[in-house]
């Protein structure tokens, strides 16, 4: 059986998590087997790629888009591949085949494991440049990090969806649907909604 993973660090990358599932739905994997991740590549505890790993079994294959897309850690993708030599599972990385249904092999196994060291040592170094270029921001007085969404920043298409939601005419995934947004997106513009109404009912 093939399965595909998908991870994208935040909610706001939605695109670049379209382009990864199009690319796993071309190689043959349903949306049923398709599992979708948003979360830092350094969280350890990631819920769907533990779903997936409860899910597959010996001689299923694991597809992704990149390495990193299935850990960033060396460490944790050393874990990875000793799974898949204990689940007898093969793992497609990109360009990269890690097969361990049957013997893996050891020089194929130390190519990838080289793959998560350049990958992590590119992650921490890219780190260290954003926080030296905000700490350098903060010391000339500008203001760090995204500006907050307001009430005037909610499409109105959410405005008129969340008034059928309220009444109960659709649930939350048409409400979803019909905004073309993501449910954490959803959430998000819910929460400024209600917290706007309230704001007004204690002023009014």
């Amino acid at each position: 059986m093939l399965y595909g993973y998908a991870r994208c660090s935040t909610d706001d990358t939605k695109q670049d998590i379209t382009r990864q599932t199009r690319e796993l739905k071309a190689l043959g994997i349903t949306d049923n087997n398709i599992y979708l991740e948003y979360a830092s590549g350094t969280k350890v505890d990631r819920v769907e790629f533990n779903k997936l790993l409860d899910k597959v079994g010996q001689g299923d294959t694991i597809i992704a888009t990149e390495v990193s897309r299935i850990k960033r850690s060396t460490k944790q993708l050393c874990e990875v591949i000793e799974l898949a030599k204990i689940r007898r599972i093969k793992l497609v990385l990109g360009s990269f085949i890690v097969d361990c249904i049957n013997e893996l092999d050891p020089m194929t196994e130390g190519m990838l494991k080289m793959m998560g060291v350049f990958s992590e040592l590119e992650r921490n170094m890219i780190s260290q440049r954003v926080k030296s270029g905000m700490a350098n921001a903060k010391a000339k007085g500008k203001l760090i990090g995204r500006p907050k969404t307001t009430i005037e920043d909610v499409p109105i298409a959410v405005v008129k969806a969340y008034d059928l939601l309220k009444i109960g005419k659709i649930n939350k995934s048409e409400c979803a649907r019909m905004c073309n947004i993501s449910r954490s997106c959803l959430h998000k513009y819910i929460r400024i909604i209600e917290e706007n109404s309230m704001l007004m009912m204690v002023n009014g």
